[in-house]
């Protein structure tokens, strides 16, 4: 006998998981399967891996099958769906019950000999179905453990289809609890390692308190990317909550997420050869781009003005807001964002501007140019810029084992401390505040207003990098333990703007 059968899943949109109902109805006549609503090459490819994995693993495939994937209007992409429409072929031809696969969910990929195999974005998959009231979810062995991260939502690991029917039928296999780790693992990168240059680490020890955006300038050699590489290791942990969020993203993004399950913070470099898609995210299908990708944590841009100007463009709105806005024909996707920006650069086009050791060959109308690149906009949303040197060689193997170790440890409880007198504060980094927000937690002395004023005046500051030096002047705050916002406080906020006074310099020319 044969009926109609319904079987829930869900498809990814972005990293956000939207309900799938996979209907089938399967009967005897001319050997036929049919895919409709929308579905991509994958899925209509799964006809094939569904066929296969029935009859291998035992169960009677019907000559006539259709499926229906419900909404109509939704592009479905991905092999999730192999497992519901094998399910569903089961139901619809009697072998199964549809009472059996009611208030549950089912995702995963088949083998030709009926093995189940992992999907991506799990995490965000198993979101949607909580959300929509689902019970109890199975998936394959190797995503189970991700999928015990929403709570209140029973997860049941299997390794094959053979072993899905057994449980529906009553042949219970046990249930996934969460394994998440409560702390990170040892890095093996320490932010001692980086000999010298204490003016630059000053610099990262504030960025890393208040969250703020970096931008390093200096020659070949001189540790700019050992300073960007370290910053995640002095930042604190992520949060529970953090940790879900960044987990979602990453396993939307086939990455392993391993690291931020244990609450290190992710960090992202790519080439400066990179896409505006790859950067920002988008595509046919939208993918999440590297600025997603970085959420909650360091996205390094080494050799800032060679990246390509529509992409670094396209960082603006997402380094003021946090998110990131893909608009399609027939979708408009809101993808998270608040990522750490540090970039790099030379100080001119042979890497020499200022170095003391080798001499300039470029003319102040080539640096001029070199560092046009990079627009006003994108510079105003950096918050601290620091022009580095190389380091002298006798510093490198001057600190001993336990003075290094010290500093580590310094360097840890300074940024734990800050971050926590924000958290206490306002509930986020400073970086992050909003304009009135700014206004009740920055009490600016009479001195420190005057100081910012004056800065004003002489520099022609817009107000977004006012508002920036502001920020920063709280976070050196609270590195100093201070209530209010000193002069000496802003004076090294506005120190930080070396990028400005190398331009004033150059169009001096």
């Amino acid at each position: 006998m044969c009926m109609l059968s319904k079987i829930a899943s869900a498809t990814l949109s972005g990293i956000e998981g939207l309900p799938v109902d996979v209907e089938v109805n399967s009967g005897n006549g001319q050997p036929n399967f049919t895919i409709i609503g929308l579905a991509d090459s994958a899925i209509r490819e799964s006809r094939d891996r569904v066929s296969t994995a029935l009859r291998i693993s035992g169960f009677a495939v019907p000559d006539r099958i259709l499926a229906s994937l419900a909404p109509a209007e939704v592009k479905k992409e991905g092999s999730g769906l192999d497992l519901p429409l094998a399910l569903g072929v089961l139901v619809s031809s009697g072998q199964l019950s549809q009472a059996s696969t009611a208030e549950r969910a089912f995702f995963g990929e088949l083998a030709l000999d009926g093995t189940l195999k992992p999907v991506r974005g799990i995490l965000a998959l198993a979101i949607d179905s909580a959300a929509r009231g689902v019970k109890e979810i199975i998936v394959p062995e190797q995503n189970a453990a991700e999928a015990a991260l929403v709570s209140g939502l029973r997860v049941v690991a299997a390794s094959s289809l053979r072993l899905v029917v057994q449980h529906l039928r009553g042949r219970r296999l046990p249930t996934q609890s969460s394994t998440v780790e409560s702390e990170p693992g040892a890095s093996a990168l320490r932010f001692s390692d980086v000999r010298g240059q204490s003016a630059a680490k000053r610099a990262m020890i504030i960025a890393a308190s208040g969250a703020h955006n970096v931008l390093l300038i200096g020659p070949p050699g001189c540790g700019k990317s050992m300073l960007a590489e370290r910053l995640v290791c002095i930042v604190p942990p992520l949060s529970q909550h953090e940790r879900r969020e960044v987990v979602r993203s990453q396993s939307v993004a086939g990455l392993s997420f391993r690291e931020a399950l244990a609450g290190q913070r992710p960090f992202r470099a790519p080439h400066h050869t990179v896409s505006d898609v790859g950067l920002v995210g988008g595509g046919a299908m939208p993918r999440p781009g590297e600025i997603t990708l970085a959420h909650l944590g360091v996205l390094f841009l080494d050799e800032f003005p060679e990246f390509r100007r529509s992409a670094l463009e396209a960082l603006r709105a997402p380094l003021e807001s946090g998110v990131v806005r893909i608009t399609r024909a027939r979708a408009s996707l809101l993808l998270p964002a608040r990522f750490q920006l540090v970039a790099a650069m030379n100080p001119c086009p042979c890497g020499r501007l200022g170095d003391v050791a080798q001499s300039c060959r470029c003319s102040r109308a080539a640096v001029f140019a070199y560092l046009r690149k990079l627009s006003q906009p994108i510079l105003d949303r950096i918050d601290i810029h620091v022009e580095m040197q190389r380091v002298d060689p006798r510093e490198l193997g001057s600190s001993s084992t336990e003075q290094l170790e010290e500093e580590e440890t310094n360097v840890r409880a300074q940024v734990a401390q800050a971050w926590d007198r924000q958290q206490r504060r306002q509930a986020k980094p400073n970086a992050w505040l909003s304009a009135g927000e700014l206004r009740q937690n920055a009490c600016l002395s009479e001195q420190a207003n005057a100081l910012l004023m004056k800065f004003a005046d002489k520099s022609g500051a817009s107000a977004r990098v006012l508002t920036r030096i502001i920020r920063l002047a709280r976070t050196i705050a609270d590195l100093a333990a201070a209530n209010a916002i000193e002069a000496t406080h802003v004076a090294e906020a506005c120190h930080y703007r070396s990028l400005e006074r190398l331009e004033r310099y150059c169009a001096a020319a």
